[in-house]
């Protein structure tokens, strides 16, 4: 009976071994977003827009799988000591407000005399979207904008919009961070998910290629139609979703 359980003990002292080594692993995959930002820094100042967008989608793809791993496997419980929704939050802050704000600042998106401004309003509103204990409602949409800047910037790139509508957009998307708007996530919200979720790589496909296509050309409304608009079409049909859930008011069924 003793031989059983010390051969039970260390069997189980294994698995709690290569569980602790497989919640490291999810925690550096969760920590190589911090060198997607820094690589989308560094072609930044090089002013290549084309792999500073291409890094800052890495970052997002990254940020979109760790978070599904780290429930699956019960991270938290397994390394206790390290709290992945700071190195989360640190990352995310990085690669999704602060870095957005220096490619609007860098970049010149904004009129003449606002690209200062308008940076300095996505890095200071962002914060309380980090620091918002209510970001996410009971059915996993975001309650206010989600400082998705990086996906702002990607917009402003792809669809050529003026300065003077992405200073508007930059003002409006701030002041929504504080208004209890709804934003569908992507992969969390069951409600219509399947649908969701294949949008949702149609909608990297389609941002990629013309992220692609923009580094050699400009008006893809005329040289890319349909991948031009089918990027409008997905991107409107997340807005669509998250108007959806605001107008009911309640939340969808978990």
């Amino acid at each position: 009976m003793v031989g059983t359980m010390r051969t039970m003990n260390k069997t189980l002292d294994r698995r709690l071994d290569l569980d602790q080594v497989r919640a490291l692993a999810i925690h550096l995959f969760t920590a190589s977003g911090a060198l997607a930002g820094m690589m989308s820094l560094v072609h930044l100042f090089q002013d290549d827009v084309t792999r500073t967008l291409m890094w800052l989608g890495v970052a997002l793809v990254i940020d979109s799988i760790d978070g599904p791993l780290a429930r699956r496997y019960r991270i938290q419980e397994v390394l206790p000591q390290v709290d992945g929704a700071i190195l989360d939050h640190v990352i995310d802050y990085s690669t999704y407000a602060l870095i957005p704000a220096v490619f609007i600042y860098h970049f010149r998106f904004m009129p003449v005399g606002w690209n200062l401004a308008a940076a300095g309003l996505v890095v200071v509103t962002s914060l309380y979207c980090f620091a918002n204990r209510s970001l996410k409602t009971r059915d996993n949409f975001f309650s206010g904008f989600p400082a998705t800047w990086n996906l702002v910037v990607l917009a402003f790139y792809i669809l050529e919009t003026p300065p003077a509508l992405n200073v508007i957009v930059v003002v409006l998307c701030a002041a929504l961070t504080f208004v209890p708007i709804t934003f569908v996530h992507p992969f969390r919200v069951k409600a219509f998910r399947p649908i969701t979720m294949a949008l949702t790589f149609v909608w990297g496909a389609l941002a990629v290629f013309l992220v692609l296509e923009r580094a050699v050309t400009t008006d893809l409304m005329r040289r890319e139609p349909l991948a031009y608009w089918g990027f409008i079409v997905v991107s409107g049909y997340f807005i669509i979703i998250s108007i959806r859930r605001s107008l009911r008011g309640k939340p969808d069924p978990v």
